[in-house]
């Protein structure tokens, strides 16, 4: 009985354990506010110049909103979805803002997004490479090109890899 009372509270504390990543949700929070603020920077700086920039240089500007606008939907879906899965549930069945993907998230499900989000921000950093090509080196649009194609290829096996296992785990049921 004694041993039971003891594995009973040995796992409590290894359950309870989860809320140590609480502060890092909290950091990744912090995160998003200073990539707001670095959106509204460059906002700023577009608009205040945009009478005396090229085209070019305003799509480049463009580009880096994309950037960071999709850096900070990548942070909303590790902390919503990272929270919600390994942390705590989120009380939001009544709330009319509640994400559908919420739902339907688990951990394999939020590193398939995770990585095609990777994909479309190492795809956007190609992109201002190719804007800017005059100004880069041959061996680093190179490197850029490899590194965006092993993320690609990378979120393919990862989605396949989900699709099977989730598959595997339907026929079982």
């Amino acid at each position: 009985m004694s041993s039971n009372k003891f594995e009973n509270g040995m796992e409590r504390i290894i359950f309870a354990s989860r809320w140590f990543q609480a502060p890092l949700y909290l950091g990744l929070i912090l995160a998003g506010c200073l990539y707001s603020y670095k959106f509204l920077v460059e906002l700023v700086h577009i608009v205040s110049t945009v009478n005396s920039i090229t085209e070019e240089v305003l799509m480049l500007g463009v580009l880096t909103l994309v950037d960071i606008t999709m850096v900070a939907n990548l942070l909303i879906m590790v902390i919503i979805g990272g929270y919600a899965t390994f942390v705590s549930r989120l009380d939001l069945a009544n709330h009319p803002d509640k994400p559908d993907w919420l739902d339907k998230i688990d951990a394999g499900t939020l590193k398939v997004k995770l990585a095609t989000a990777l994909v479309g921000i190492s795809g956007i950093h190609l992109l201002k490479s190719f804007i800017n090509i005059k100004e880069k080196a041959g061996d680093q649009i190179m490197w850029q090109v490899i590194i965006h194609g092993v993320f690609l290829l990378s979120a393919i096996l990862l989605a396949y890899t989900e699709h099977i296992m989730h598959k595997n785990s339907a026929d079982s049921h």
